[in-house]
Parts: C-alpha cells; structure tokens; sequence
C-alpha cells in the first residue's frame, strides 16, 4: 500500500528507477544468476561464493521468498559497494517434494560446491538436507522450516532463521488458561512439521490442567470423505476447545468442511497456530469470510517501523514488475525472515574476508555412490561460527541466533473478524497476557482474560464458550445404579427386573437435584446394576470397572469415595458426612460412684470455694461482731454462728440477721458468687450423671482387638478391607444386610453368637441410631470422603456437578431430602452424639472470687478505719505506753458499741460475758437528741472506762459512727450496771 504522503510522480519515478537497477542485476540464463554476478563484471576484484537456494518456487511462501532473498542481496551490496565478496545464488526448485529438495541440496553441494543453503522451505523436507549439511560442513539455513524436531544441538549446521514452533505452545496455553479451559483436541498435519510441536503443547497444556483428550490427525493430502470423517467424530465427543496446526491449504479445507457440518456455531472454540495465522492473507479470502470467523489466532508479531514500510513498498513493486500476472502480492513474516536470513548469510561471509572457498574431495572407490564423493567444505566450520555470531537490525527487529535459533519474540493473538484478524491483544515471555505492549507490569505474569479485548466468537457470540458440551446427537448417559438389599433408603429399585424400574432414594434424590442445579440439561438413564433376577450383579468395585471399561458413563448411589477407586475413575465432591464409625451398645451402670457429688468441681475450685467460706465468715465477724448480738458471747459461740452464717449462704438458709450496711454490700456479693457456683455445680452434676448413665460398652477397637470380640461390616461394604488392615480374624467378622440385623447382632452378644460392635460409614450408622437411639452409641474411628458420583477419568461434568451439589447440600433442599428418607418414625431423641462432661475447673470461675475478694477487702478497709478515727483519742490522750495503748484499742475493738442502736432498744438482761462474768446494763432510749448524754458508772479498771468524751459524746464520735456502721439512732442516756 502506497502511503498517502507519497505523490503519483515520485511513485512513478521510484518505479522507473528500480526497473532499471532490475535490467542491470538481471542475466539472460533467468532465475538461477543473482544480482551478485552482475556486479562481479562491473568490479573484477571482488570474490564470488557459490550459495544454494532450495525452495518450492510453486508456492506462494517459495516465490515471495526467493524475491525477498533477491532484495536483500541488492539491499545489501547496494549500500555496501566496497565489500570483497558477492555472493552467487544457485536457485533449484524442490517442487514440493522431499526427495527433490534432498537431490538438489546433494548437487548444489557435490556440483556447485556451495558454502550455504539458504532452504529448504518447509519441515519435512530439511531432515535429510540437513544430513548432508552435517556431513559436508555446509551451513543450511532454513527461514521457514519452524518444526522444533529439527535441532539446531542434534545438527551444528543447521540455522533457523525463523521461529521455532515451541515457543508459542506457552501463548497458547495462557489462552487457555485464562478460559479456564479443561480439555482441548489436537487437530494437526500428519507429517514432522505437524507432529513437531505436539509433545511440547502437550506438556504445556498439562502444566495449566487442561487434558489434551484427542488427537486428530489428517493426512497432508486428506480428501473430503477423511476430513468429514474426523470432524464427524470430533462433533460426538464433549470437548469443544480446538487447536489447529497445519498448513494454510490444508487449513482452509478442514475450515469449509467444520462450516458444513455446522462447528463453526456458537459454543465451539477454535485457535490457530502460527502455521496458519502467520500466512492468513495467503489463504483464500472466501474462505476466511465464510468459513473461519470468530477463530482466534496465534501470530508473530512485527513492531511497524517506517524501515519495514519502505521495503514493503519497494517489494511490491519489484515483485509486481517480475511477476506481471501476480496483481496483489502480499509480504508476510517468511519474506522477512528472508531477506534478514540472506542479510546475516552475506555478513557473515563478508567478515571471513578472502578465504579460500574451496572442498576437499574425498577419495572413493570406482563403485562409490555421490554421497561418498561429495566432499567437504574447508571454510564451513569457519562460515558457521561467523553466522552464529552475527546480529544486526533486521525488518523483524534485534536479528540474534541463539542456539542457532532465532530469538523467541513478541505474539500477537487476533479474532478473524470479516477479511482480517484483528488483535485483541499480546505475549510475551516475562508478563505473560497484555492488552497493550506499553500497558506491561514487569513484576507479574499474568494469564487473566481481562487482558484481552472483546472476543466475538463462532456463530457472532460475545459471551465465551465453556468449552465443552453434551453432544446433541441423541445420546443419553448410561448411570448405574446400585441394588440396595437392606439399606434401600440410599438407593431403592422398584422391580429391578422390568426395564421400566424406578428408582428413588436419599441419594437419588440428591443426584437429581444436582442435575436441576445445572445451567444446561443433561439427558440420562438409571439402570440397576442386577441379574436378571433382580439380585445383584456385583459389588461397588464391579461398578467402578463397568465406568472405568467405558460401559456407563457414571454411578449414581452410596458409593464412598477411597483412594484405591479414585485412581481408575474420577469422583465428584462428597454429597454426605464422612467417616467410618463405630457402633457400640451403650454399659449398664448398675454400680454407682460414691463419691461423684465432688467431681462436678476441680480440687482447686473445691479448695477456693472452702477458702472463701472462711474468709467471709471473718469478714462479717469483724463488722457485725460490735453491734450485732447474734455474734457475741464466748468465743466458740462467734466461731459457730460466723462460720455457720457463712456456709448457710450456700442454700441461702442464714438465720443471723445482718446489722452494717458494710457486712450487708460484703453479703450481697458473696450471695451472688455462691449462687453461680451452686448452679454450675447442678448442672455439672446433672450432665455427669447422664454421662454415667451413657457410657459405651466399648471404648476403642484396641479394646475389641484385645479381648478377641466379633464386630460386624455391610455385605458388600469396603469396611470389610479396612478391618482386616486393622487385624481383626476373618473369624471375628460377621456381616450384616439391614438395620435390624445389625441390631439383632448387637443385642445378642458375643456369647450368643453376635457382636461388640458394628463398622459403618456415618450415613449408614446414623440410620441404625434413627431407629435405635436409646440403646447405642457412635464413636468415630477414622476419616473417609463419603458418599460421591462416579464419572470418567477427565469427565468434564465432575466440576460443575460439584459446584452444584455444593448449592445442594448448603440449601434448605439437602434438609427436606433428609428428613424424607433418614428421619426416624419412631420420635426418638437426638442422642446419636454422647453427651460428654468435665469437671468445673478454677478458671472458669477466679473472676467470681476476685469480685467477692475485693468487695470484702474494700468494706474491711473502711470499717478499720472509722474504728481508728473514731477511738484515737484513746492512744493519744493516755501516757501509757505504745504496746499498753496497743492492748486498749484492742479491747475496744473487741468490745460491743454501745452507742448504737441496736444495744439501746431494751434494757440487757443479764448476760455471760465473754471473759465469764456477768454483765448487767440498762439503757434507756429517749428519741429526744437534745438532752444531753448522762452516763454514770461504778465499773472498776477491768471493766469498761467511759471517758469524759464517752459521756457526753459529740457529733463526731456518735452520729458518724452509726452512719458508717448502719445505726441510724444516738443513744443518749446509758446506765451500766456493777460487773463482778
């Protein structure tokens, strides 16, 4: 394409100029004399090198390459006219054959004795040429030959100038990983340049857990009726991610063909390889419209640089003046990978400056075939490392072998939309998946789908495929079923002889409901896995051969899932609890435990409660003890009545009354305390003795193990496998079919001839305890995954059945299947789980005891000290000394209060103090405050002294004192009686 900039007259002038160079560097002998030769007439100094060209001149890829090689060797010397040596091309055709293309590199080598081959053009053909390469020591250089099973380590002399076919295996599998994709079939040429890359897209599609589930081969020269036939088989299987690797030819055929059959619809993925895309404008343009919309595409990409657009333009117009008939040329990524190829051959060259081009012929016999005589080249091992090692800007960008490889690049991935592809967006090795090369983030590798711009898919979907469906050839699934004996609650099979038998059950019912979970519809039968005579055909592992073999397609029913059966099939996610368990009777406890009343409490909290007891007692001694008759008298009877006031709190059963406000707030706590811990300890009590009542017969299976017990398994059940594992004697194991019998088993005994305990997985045993839930337990023995679906190894129905039984089993749907097959009728209590106790330990409870502890601790500090402030006088106004003052306080604190209330309500009847004597008083209340206290007393020094202040007391030593200490009354006269 002209570019728009550019006017008529400098096209036309531009075209006039080229065609000249053109008649210059042509020769009359055609094709097979370069533009080298021409300039070796005009310049006798310079060096000619013999170098072959080996293409399929028919095709399109060989014609366009041998101009593109033409170009570059005018480009090359044109603005290098002071180079020594000019290299001579010496052009056969392989005529798209393997054994021409190896004939003509033999006479190129043998005849021509060439240094180089720039050729041959495609895979299958470089095998041998590069044979002779290896034994000649003559480079070959191949700009299209992409197939990675040509080596470049395996033969030192061969040099891909082009891409290697591995490196876009990683694109594509990011691709497919960010569609998350699960399966994908391999549609690919049979021949090396198909079957190079496929171990290596295998191994890539593996590494992001997609399978490859079929591989489709198609000869090179398929007709029709082959092409019909593969598709045809690809329509019948569930996959629909195709990936497509072969020629444009070839391609535009298999793409017709997919159109007519109708798999080119909505729901159907396609993606091409580089072996396609990158030759997209060769192929024929109504094909692409018709027939390959909405594919997506793996393409080299080639950053746009006004470098390339001039060539591109100069290339047209000398390929058009060449080829006349020719009316559209199009340049892809081969022409460019061309003319950089011959741009590094002639560099290299050049820098070996004027060596001596020359073979060395081999001596042979006179019967010697032209292998043997061929010879070898003296400068080819020279001319390889000077390849290998040369780099430069080519059309392509940084041209640089590594390996003898070109370097891997950027990839383009595009949607066929209308006549073109268009990007939708890039790869590249360190960032993976970009929607835009400057939009990169240099520290992730993404492979997400967010990255890619709008998709419009096959049949004008915008929305993507989730890459498999169930074919819609009428094709129902074949599921087994299993025929339940005794636990038909799972599975029940109504007349399993008839082919019109139904089939209902817990499990059933939740396949069912899966399936409706489904965002599509799929079609299946339940087929009983019976004789015919209704019995069963096998046991569950038969079941798992039948799906394994290909002769259903799922099991449907309580089939537990274990690591042995998941290595032949593939298993959904579980559908029940899991878990072996034990069932075991409950013990008779006729014998009781003495001493259970204390084992509610742990000993320390048995110690703190007793401790606190204690310590209240003396609490409320010291601040009722002063006003508070119940607690005087002889010292045996404070100790009695403190101490039996502090534990009849426990039931609340005190008879002393309580005076000062302080001993009431110490009480009110304490009360608190002691009513928490009795409620605790009731119920501690309460569940212990139920525990007692509900203790299992049997403890672990190494009880049953070492007393030689018979335990029981289902018929039929992998349980059995696992006891034997567990060393229990065939002799000890007895089988069961139906709730009933278990029960009948458990209640005889071993001495009967039964068992100690049944094995079962917990939906089995959790509908025994539905009927039996009085007289057994369950104790977990060990994990298993429970019950699941059984489908295919790779089945692409297992992810989303086990999305869908996830929605199951978290709705209200799980709970109505439930109670309509393993509720029990019989309106037994929930006692499947044993009801389990510990003692009430200190911890539970040390908050409780720091509440009352500090309550206590706050009311004695206020107590001491009113007392002391209310009794300094005594200390300060006495010259005794300090342990004599010491001693008095204490008396005081010991004595009653008079001047309270409590002790002025009647006059004191004749008493027994403390020390033994007797006390007689009589005080009188007056209710009058103002009269004045008058107090007389003939008490001697052993006996009470009232001081001038006690007669007459003041404001500050009466009223305060009976605030704090609860005596809302000032006794106000007093009259003491003789103490003998």
């Amino acid at each position: 394409m002209i570019p728009p900039k550019i006017s008529f007259d400098a096209v036309k002038l531009l075209f006039l100029s080229l065609s000249f160079f053109a008649i210059v560097v042509t020769v009359s002998n055609g094709s097979s004399i370069a533009v080298a030769q021409s300039s070796n007439k005009s310049n006798a100094q310079t060096i000619p090198v013999n170098v072959g060209v080996v293409l399929d001149l028919e095709t399109w890829t060989g014609q366009m390459g041998l101009s593109c090689i033409n170009m570059s060797l005018f480009d090359f010397y044109s603005s290098n006219p002071s180079y020594q040596t000019r290299l001579v091309l010496n052009v056969r055709d392989s005529k798209r054959d393997e054994i021409a293309a190896a004939a003509a590199a033999l006479d190129l080598i043998k005849n021509k004795q060439v240094q180089a081959i720039i050729g041959p053009q495609r895979s299958v053909q470089a095998d041998f040429v590069i044979d002779l390469g290896n034994k000649s020591h003559v480079p070959i250089i191949s700009f299209s030959a992409t197939s990675p099973s040509l080596s470049s380590i395996r033969s030192p002399y061969f040099i891909r100038a082009t891409q290697n076919d591995s490196f876009q295996v990683n694109v594509i599998s990011a691709v497919v990983q960010a569609f998350g994709w699960k399966e994908a079939v391999l549609i690919y040429v049979d021949n090396e340049f198909g079957e190079g890359v496929i171990p290596s897209l295998t191994v890539a599609l593996e590494e992001v857990d997609t399978r490859v589930s079929y591989r489709s081969l198609i000869p090179p020269s398929a007709t029709d009726d082959q092409i019909f036939e593969q598709l045809y088989k690809l329509m019948t299987m569930q996959t629909r991610v195709f990936i497509v690797h072969m020629s444009p030819a070839l391609g535009s055929r298999l793409f017709a063909k997919a159109k007519e059959v109708g798999m080119m619809n909505e729901g159907y993925v396609w993606i091409l390889t580089t072996g396609i895309t990158d030759l997209l404008n060769s192929m024929d343009s109504s094909v692409v419209v018709g027939s390959m919309q909405g594919v997506l595409g793996i393409k080299t990409y080639v950053l746009d640089t006004q470098n390339l657009d001039n060539f591109m333009v100069q290339w047209k117009m000398k390929f058009q003046q060449d080829n006349p008939s020719v009316l559209n040329p199009k340049l892809n990524i081969f022409g460019y990978w061309a003319y950089d190829a011959t741009w590094a051959l002639a560099m290299a060259v050049e820098e070996m400056g004027a060596a001596n081009f020359t073979f060395q012929m081999l001596n042979a016999s006179s019967n010697a075939t032209d292998l043997d005589t061929m010879g070898v080249s003296q400068n080819g091992q020279k001319l390889l490392q000077k390849l290998v090692n040369v780099t430069f800007t080519g059309l392509t960008g940084n041209f640089s072998l590594v390996n003898g490889q070109l370097e891997s690049s950027t990839f383009q991935i595009v949607n066929i939309n209308g006549k073109a592809a268009r990007g939708i967006g890039f790869w590249t090795q360190e960032n993976g998946l970009l929607r835009d090369l400057n939009s990169f983030n240099t520290s992730k590798y993404s492979t997400s789908k967010s990255n890619l711009r709008s998709i419009i898919w096959p049949g004008d979907s915008t929305s993507f495929p989730k890459g498999w469906e169930i074919p819609t050839n009428g094709k129902r699934l074949k599921i087994l079923v299993p025929v339940e004996v005794g636990f038909n609650q799972f599975v029940t099979v109504s007349d399993p002889t008839m082919n019109t038998s139904q089939v209902t059950g817990y499990c059933i019912d939740i396949f069912r409901s899966v399936i409706e979970k489904l965002p599509y519809a799929v079609a299946y039968e339940l087929i009983p896995f019976a004789l015919p005579n209704g019995s069963r055909a096998g046991s569950y592992n038969d079941m798992i051969d039948q799906v394994f073999y290909g002769n259903y397609d799922a099991v449907v029913g309580d089939m537990t899932i274990i690591a042995n059966r998941s290595s032949y099939v593939e298993f959904t996610l579980p559908c029940t609890e899991s878990g072996v368990v034990m069932l075991v009777p409950y013990k008779d406890n006729k014998s009781k435990n003495a001493w259970v009343f204390l084992k509610p409490l742990t000993r320390d909290l048995w110690l703190t409660t007793g401790c606190f007891f204690v310590f209240i007692a003396m609490v409320v001694w010291i601040l009722e003890h002063r006003i508070n008759e119940d607690f005087r008298g002889p010292v045996s009877h404070q100790l009695g009545t403190s101490f039996s006031f502090s534990f009849s709190t426990m039931v609340f059963a005190q008879r002393e009354s309580i005076l000062s406000n302080l001993a009431r707030f110490v009480v009110i706590v304490w009360v608190f305390v002691v009513l928490i811990l009795t409620q605790s300890y009731t119920a501690s009590l309460s569940s212990l003795l139920m525990v007692q009542n509900l203790q299992p017969a049997v403890a672990d299976v190494d009880q049953l193990l070492k007393n030689g017990e018979n335990v029981g398994y289902q018929d039929g059940s992998f349980v059995q496998g696992i006891l034997k594992q567990m060393k229990f004697d065939d002799s000890r194991l007895i089988s069961y079919q139906s709730p009933k019998e278990c029960d009948a088993l458990l209640s005889k005994g071993r001495a009967k001839g039964g068992i100690a305990a049944a094995f079962d997985e917990v939906p089995y045993i959790k509908f025994v305890l539905s009927q039996y839930c009085n007289k057994y337990t369950m104790i977990s023995t060990f994990k298993t995954a429970g019950f699941g679906f059984v489908f295919p190894k790779g089945s692409l129905l297992v992810p989303d059945i086990s999305r869908a039984i996830l929605n199951v089993t978290e709705g209200p749907k799980m709970t109505e299947i439930e109670n309509a097959w393993l509720t029990s009728k019989n309106n037994c209590s929930d006692s499947i789980n044993p009801v389990t106790s510990n003692s009430l330990g200190l911890d539970s409870f040390w908050g409780l005891f720091l509440i009352a502890g500090v309550a206590a601790v706050l009311a004695l500090l206020i107590f001491l000290v009113m007392f002391v402030k209310r009794n300094w006088h005594v200390v300060t106004s006495s010259s005794s000394s300090t342990w004599e003052k010491t001693v008095a306080l204490g008396r005081r604190f010991y004595q009653r209060d008079l001047n309270c209330h409590t002790f002025g309500k009647a006059r004191f009847r004749d008493r027994n103090m403390e020390d033994g004597t007797n006390e007689t008083a009589g005080v009188e209340i007056i209710e009058l405050t103002n009269f004045p206290l008058s107090l007389s007393s003939n008490s001697s020094q052993s006996d009470i002294a009232l001081t001038n202040e006690q007669e007459a007391p003041s404001a500050e030593q009466g009223l305060p004192n009976c605030v704090v200490e609860g005596c809302p009354e000032i006794a106000i006269n007093g009259e003491h009686a003789n103490v003998n």
